[in-house]
């Protein structure tokens, strides 16, 4: 039994169609995959605006130990520090959000500064890291 021209064509045209179809359907999840990548993206950006905002905000906030460094701030106390000091970086942390009213300057700017940090209160020279309760006793500041 062999099948004639007619049902040969008619053959050719149905796998025609189910190889078209195939194509369709395999070309769609490159359309998903943009729409995927464009969600993660979002996603990432929302995350990345919302933490600056939450860091901004958060910078705001009045800290704990606001009163006691623009007390000492008001007192003379100065502190000399590098950047690059986890020393500087230590006292500094100290303070947290109050570090901003301190009195803080770059060591360059006093060659009396041989080791970061430094604080100066009244002529006196005071080096290394300082606890805060020291701060205070110097300075007669009171801590909170």
């Amino acid at each position: 039994m062999s099948l004639s021209k007619e049902e040969i064509g008619q053959i050719r045209h149905e796998t025609e169609k189910i190889k078209s179809t195939i194509g369709k359907t395999i070309e769609k999840p490159k359309s998903n995959k943009k729409l995927i990548l464009l969600s993660i993206i979002s996603v990432a950006f929302l995350l990345i605006v919302g933490g600056i905002g939450f860091s901004y905000m958060n910078s705001k906030k009045p800290g704990p130990l606001d009163n006691f460094a623009k007390c000492l701030t008001e007192n003379g106390a100065v502190m000399y520090g590098a950047t690059w000091c986890k020393y500087t970086q230590g006292q500094k942390a100290m303070f947290g959000n109050s570090i901003k009213f301190v009195d803080y300057r770059d060591f360059t700017k006093n060659p009396e500064v041989k080791i970061t940090p430094t604080w100066f209160f009244e002529g006196e020279k005071y080096e290394n890291a300082q606890s805060l309760d020291k701060l205070a006793a110097i300075t007669g500041c009171v801590i909170g």
